[in-house]
Order: C-alpha cells, then structure tokens, then sequence
C-alpha cells in the first residue's frame, strides 16, 4: 500500500525550500523551528527517501524536486479551485510563472503575453534562463511552465512544438571589411565575437559547421548578456554574432549590418511545457504563446 503524504507535511517541505532555513520556514508558517524539523523527517520517513540537502539555503534532492513539484502544483489547484469558488481575496490576480529565454523575451513573447484575456486576471513572473536550461526550473518546480528547446517532457509536464527561431551570422560592414577579408572559416576564427555569457557557444558551433571549419571561433570574446544589447554590441562593431532574425532585419534594412553567410542561418526549434494541471490560467496563456509563436517564429 502506497503511503498518502500529508499536506502540511508537504506544505512544509515547500516553506523549507522557499524561504532557505528551517528557522524562516518556522516564522513563515508559524510554528516552532522544531516542528518544522519534526515534519520534514516525518515526510522523508514517509517517502524513504533524503529530500533536503542541509545547505546555507537549503537545496532539494532529486527526490526532494518531486514533491515540491507536487507541493505548488497543489497549490495552484486549489488556487483555481478557491477562484471559481468565489473564495479569492478581492481582485485576487492568479500568479502564473514562467522560465522563458532572453532572446524569445526580446522580440515575440511578450506580444504573446498581451493576447491573454483579461479575465481571469493573471500575473506574470517570468524567469529569464537559456532555452537549454529552462526545463531544469520546471523540473526543480519552481515554474509551472517554460519556452524550452528540448521535446522531451519534464515528468508530470505536456510538451508542444512552437516552431524554429531563426538566427543569422551578421557584422557591421566595417567590422566585415577590417576583419573578414579572407575565407570566412578563417577569418572567424581570428576576428572578435560577441556573446552571451560563458555558457553561450552558439557562435563556436556555426564555425565548426563551416565547410572545413575551425574547432571554435575567436578566444577574443565580449560577453554581453542581454539579448538587446547583444544585437546592438554586433551593430556597434565590437565583433560579430549570431542575432535573431527578428532583431537583425531592421538593423539589415538600414545597413548597420551585413550577413556573413548569405545562404547560411541556424534554426532552433522551441518549445511549451507546462504542467499537466487542468488550470485555466495556464490554459488561456498557453493558447496565446501558441497563437503568437506560430506568427513570430519559422515552421
């Protein structure tokens, strides 16, 4: 027989994770430190398993990721559920939170954001993250849904294909005449390149993809990690990038850049998960992200 868990048990495990001590979560949830503590072991007891690590904040285990996955799904439900109700404080707005990348926020998703309807009235917290790492803020539960670039469903999540965001190799033109002269495998390898951070090695793989190509690009890099600034770092001629279509057609149309590569352009499919929850709010937002990714991004 499968052990229930008890939702003040769960509640707390949550207010641990939230609030970082065991101490905070006491005066959150107003009880003693020492039930708090009682709780947790009770609920690892329970489950068999380690689900805090005892940390300065504390951190989850693997383990411990799924019920506090389970705890704000809880939570929302019976958000939704106090909602129809009628038992919500007075123009209680529902909060829905999403991990969304920098370069999806900078040119369609908050357009997509603007098409939800009014009602129910939302809130939106959104978390900025690499398309690659969002779906670790689903599977930590810290969001109930995100714009992600893996197809493979987080546990308890739905997943759909939003389309392919286009991205070209652009320089301004005198950034293009001082240092892309010769064959552009070479050139690439030796001429500045903007990134994004540390972790951004976008750039490296479109030189590696070259014909004959180079292991990276350029070690001289500047890392400016915003997605507008980014665009506007290549335009200014730090070095050259890999902007998105949608931020290097204008810049293109009034000639502060030139692409690299004519024929050449790197696609990256996206997409939705969400949790599987029959909620509305997350229903009426998916169903605007959707609307709006099938006009802004390529099929």
């Amino acid at each position: 027989m499968i052990p229930e868990l008890p939702l003040d048990q769960v509640r707390t495990l949550l207010a641990v994770v939230d609030e970082g001590t065991f101490d905070a979560a006491a005066a959150a949830l107003h009880v003693t430190p020492s039930a708090v503590s009682q709780r947790v072991k009770a609920l690892e007891q329970r489950t068999g398993r380690v689900l805090l690590r005892r940390t300065k904040p504390v951190r989850p285990t693997e383990s411990g990721e799924v019920v506090v996955r389970y705890a704000r799904q809880l939570a929302r439900l019976e958000r939704d559920a106090r909602g129809e109700l009628g038992m919500s404080g007075a123009g209680e707005p529902t909060r829905v939170s999403i991990a969304v990348n920098a370069d999806s926020l900078a040119t369609w998703f908050l357009g997509a954001l603007t098409r939800v309807p009014h009602e129910p009235r939302l809130c939106f917290e959104l978390r900025r993250e690499d398309e690659d790492h969002t779906a670790a803020l689903l599977r930590e539960g810290l969001v109930m849904a995100a714009v992600t670039s893996s197809p493979d469903p987080v546990p308890g999540c739905s997943v759909r294909a939003l389309g392919r965001m286009r991205y070209l190799p652009v320089a301004s033109p005198a950034f293009a005449e001082a240092h892309l002269a010769g064959p552009l495998r070479d050139s690439l390898a030796e001429a500045p390149v903007v990134v994004f951070d540390r972790l951004d090695d976008f750039q490296d793989t479109f030189v590696r993809a070259l014909p004959g190509g180079r292991a990276a690009a350029s070690p001289l890099r500047h890392h400016v990690p915003t997605s507008e600034g980014f665009a506007e770092a290549v335009a200014a001629g730090l070095g050259w990038g890999m902007v998105p279509e949608a931020q290097a057609d204008p810049l293109l149309e009034t000639g502060r850049l030139v692409r690299l590569a004519p024929q050449r352009s790197v696609d990256v499919p996206l997409f939705w998960q969400q949790w599987k929850l029959d909620s509305p709010a997350l229903a009426t937002v998916a169903e605007a992200v959707a609307a709006t990714a099938a006009e802004a991004l390529h099929g």
